[in-house]
């Protein structure tokens, strides 16, 4: 069926290409065809509505003349002793029609004059001297309609009769106070029990269209002559532009063929050249950033919009010091395993990459195109690479080389985003507070923690599984805010990181160490001494040695720790880092989460554990 119809559409255009002009006077020929019928049944529909208005008009004149003649003559003239109503009225003198009589007369009157026309009255109770009044069909089926149907006051239609159209109105006729009075004690009514309301009968108004119609037939026929003629000669002079425009035709396909050959050739070397484009800048920036730049030129001006996008931003913990053990080659096979997970992971949640900072990603959900679940993507996007980190430790342990960890932070808010820099050398990039924001989110997380700001939250609580929340006082923030862990996400992500019980074990033999607290990047002046009592996989409880001022650290803080060789000796140990995760209700004691450990130390540590 397909292939039938798509042949038919070939040889029509076919046809119509070939054949212009016989195709275009044949549609000519339609068109006018179409809208003489349209005309004509619009002027039907005119003719019946100018009909119907009319026997309307009529008909409510008749009504109003009625009541005014019942109320205000026959009424009032049937009190005075002198003045009879009566039907044969012209037979007496001092007598006056009754309404009813008055409206038949008032009928002839008016259709006297009009051939065909006629006014009458009709009712299923008439009065003995109208009984042998002709029968009317319509004005039955009317009445019957009006008692059947209540609330509609009006019944029309239009007849033919010997192709002779006629058109047919009927209007009930309702029972008024001054009218039941009078049928109701008229000692000749055919009817005594009338109440007002009561349909009495109805006024029926026929009226022929002949004239009408004959009218509406000329017009049409000159219209159409007319129609005829214009399209002829607009058909004419069509031709005669179609046969020179044959000719250009002709004159530009020949130029085009040899254009056209010659563009095949530039585009193909351009689709070659596009190619290698989003080939070696794919590898720099995102696809959106690098089509956006191919689709839209002038988004290389420099400039920018303020606008609220989600930034994720994660960091390796420990990965420096752990680095140091490493040859530059290893360092950078290493990275290039875990960010080559984590990107193909960015990109799809339709994240944009906008750096990577070492072994740190900046991700933004929201520019440089916008959705409405940014948030939802972004969380979605850190659970899946937290689970993904697994897979990349396990390819690191094949290699011989350390375990990763990874922390993220996630915020939402306004910044400034666009194309940074200048004519020779740009960046498109963010800036603005909440970018710094979420940098410190990202820094009060531990290995395989994602923290999400109050902002981010509000866009995704709906769906996103929270295990707990703190208030934190990040440098640069006036005022305190909360950050939420995130443990997964619902819905159709359904992404959910592993819930560990982290298990504390007493150690039989305490751990002396001496460790200093970090400013930034830098070491703290106050070296303090304590003691491991209690470790897991993952951290340990620190014991305060001399209880000093600052010598507990504040929640979150990172610390660089050294342990000492045995208890009675101060050699000390090589580095390993270590952030605080909760103070304890026993004084002098807090515990730490670690962030970095070198494997020789992990191997000591993890003796530690097995004999406490």
């Amino acid at each position: 069926m397909a292939q039938l119809f798509f042949k038919l559409k070939n040889w029509f255009l076919n046809l119509f290409l070939k054949q212009t002009v016989i195709c275009l006077i044949i549609l000519f020929c339609i068109g006018i065809g179409v809208a003489l019928s349209n005309m004509s049944s619009l002027s039907n529909s005119l003719i019946e509505l100018q009909s119907l208005q009319n026997s309307r008009d009529q008909a409510n004149s008749i009504v109003k003349t009625w009541q005014l003649y019942s109320r205000a003559a026959a009424v009032r003239l049937g009190k005075i002793k002198d003045v009879t109503i009566r039907h044969d009225y012209f037979l007496r003198e001092g007598s006056i029609p009754p309404p009813a009589t008055f409206i038949i007369e008032l009928g002839q009157q008016i259709t006297g004059k009009e051939e065909g026309s006629a006014i009458s009255l009709y009712s299923d109770y008439p009065y003995a001297w109208r009984k042998d009044r002709a029968k009317n069909k319509f004005a039955e089926e009317a009445l019957t309609y009006f008692r059947e149907n209540p609330e509609n006051k009006e019944f029309y239609r239009l007849e033919k009769n010997n192709n002779r159209p006629r058109w047919k109105y009927a209007q009930a006729m309702i029972m008024e106070t001054s009218c039941v009075a009078c049928h109701n004690t008229d000692p000749e009514s055919p009817k005594k029990n009338w109440n007002v309301g009561d349909i009495r009968g109805v006024i029926a108004i026929s009226e022929p269209l002949d004239k009408i119609t004959d009218q509406t037939k000329k017009a049409l026929g000159t219209a159409s002559i007319m129609l005829a003629g214009f399209s002829f000669l607009g058909i004419s002079g069509l031709a005669l532009v179609m046969n020179r425009l044959n000719q250009t035709t002709k004159e530009l396909e020949s130029r085009v063929r040899e254009r056209t050959a010659d563009l095949a050739g530039a585009n193909e070397d351009l689709e070659k050249r596009n190619i290698l484009i989003r080939q070696v800048f794919g590898r720099y920036l995102s696809d959106e950033i690098v089509t956006n730049l191919l689709n839209s030129p002038q988004s290389l001006n420099l400039g920018g919009e303020r606008r609220k996008i989600t930034i994720l931003t994660s960091d390796l913990r420990g990965f420096t010091a752990a680095s140091e053990r490493l040859s530059a080659e290893e360092v950078i096979t290493v990275l290039n395993i875990y960010l080559e997970s984590m990107a193909d992971i960015i990109t799809q949640y339709q994240g944009s990459i906008n750096e990577f900072m070492g072994d740190g990603i900046l991700v933004l959900f929201g520019a440089p195109t916008e959705r409405n679940d940014d948030a939802l993507r972004a969380i979605a996007c850190a659970v899946k690479m937290q689970l993904a980190i697994g897979t990349v430790n396990q390819k690191l342990k094949n290699l011989g080389f350390p375990q990763l960890e990874m922390g993220i932070g996630i915020n939402t808010g306004l910044v400034v985003l666009g194309n940074i820099g200048s004519e020779k050398r740009t960046k498109y990039g963010i800036v603005g507070s909440q970018v710094n924001l979420t940098y410190r989110i990202e820094s009060y997380t531990t290995g395989g923690q994602i923290l999400i700001s109050e902002s981010t939250l509000r866009e995704s609580e709906s769906i996103v599984s929270v295990r707990g929340q703190k208030q934190v006082q990040p440098k640069g923030v006036k005022e305190p805010i909360i950050i939420y862990d995130v443990g997964g996400i619902r819905g159709a992500y359904n992404l959910f990181l592993p819930s560990e019980d982290e298990i504390f074990v007493n150690l039989t033999e305490e751990v002396a160490i001496q460790y200093t607290i970090l400013e930034g990047k830098h070491l703290g002046n106050n070296i303090f001494q304590g003691r491991f009592i209690q470790l897991s996989k993952k951290g340990a409880k620190v014991k305060v040695e001399f209880l000093t001022d600052n010598a507990v650290p504040p929640i979150f803080a990172n610390l660089k720790i050294n342990l000492f060789t045995t208890n009675d000796s101060q050699e000390m140990s090589e580095d390993i880092y270590a952030k605080v995760s909760e103070t304890s209700l026993e004084e002098g004691t807090f515990f730490i989460h670690f962030t970095a450990k070198i494997p020789a130390l992990q191997e000591k540590i993890d003796r530690l554990f097995v004999s406490g």
